[in-house]
């Protein structure tokens, strides 16, 4: 859930090839300000960096929130909370596009792996500097590890391959 459009989130949806869909909350009403999750430090009002489960029931059962945007759920634990629910698998169709139409920043995919190593090398330098973020160093590097590795097979993809 974020504030861009629907048209954005077809883009991104088409870019990395997501087998999911993407909500927009332009406005926050639907979701952001509800849940609390609107960041009170940014003008924008954009939404702070989170992941709610929520249940059949609608109930929250799961949240994280971070202060940045580097600070990410593990997918084992966001697996972890999902399985602790007890529901049965299931499957949807992928998600029909609208029309698509990327954000005026919305970088090529192309570009990804590049993008992705070099904030892994950046995080190499900076906690070589500050050896007290070791820990936090090492899980954004394994983060942009398998970025680096989905980047890599999203372009072969592309290029047929």
């Amino acid at each position: 859930m974020s504030v861009d459009s629907p048209a954005q989130h077809a883009a991104m949806i088409e870019t990395l090839r997501l087998p999911f869909p993407l909500l927009s909350d332009p406005d926050r009403s639907l979701a952001i300000t509800p849940w609390g999750l609107a960041d009170p430090k940014d003008a924008r009002n954009i939404a702070i960096p989170a992941v709610v489960g929520v249940g059949p029931d609608g109930a929250e059962v799961f949240r994280f929130t971070s202060g940045d945007f580097a600070d990410r759920v593990s997918e084992d634990d966001l697996i972890e909370a999902v399985r602790a629910m007890g529901l049965s698998p299931t499957t949807q169709d992928r998600p029909e596009l609208g029309t698509i139409e990327p954000g005026p920043k919305a970088m090529p995919s192309e570009l990804l792996f590049t993008y992705f190593r070099g904030a892994r090398f950046a995080v190499v330098a900076m906690s070589r500097r500050h050896p007290e973020l070791r820990e936090d160093a090492e899980t954004y590097i394994a983060e942009m590890d398998r970025y680096m590795e989905n980047a890599k097979r999203l372009h072969q993809e592309k290029l047929g391959g």
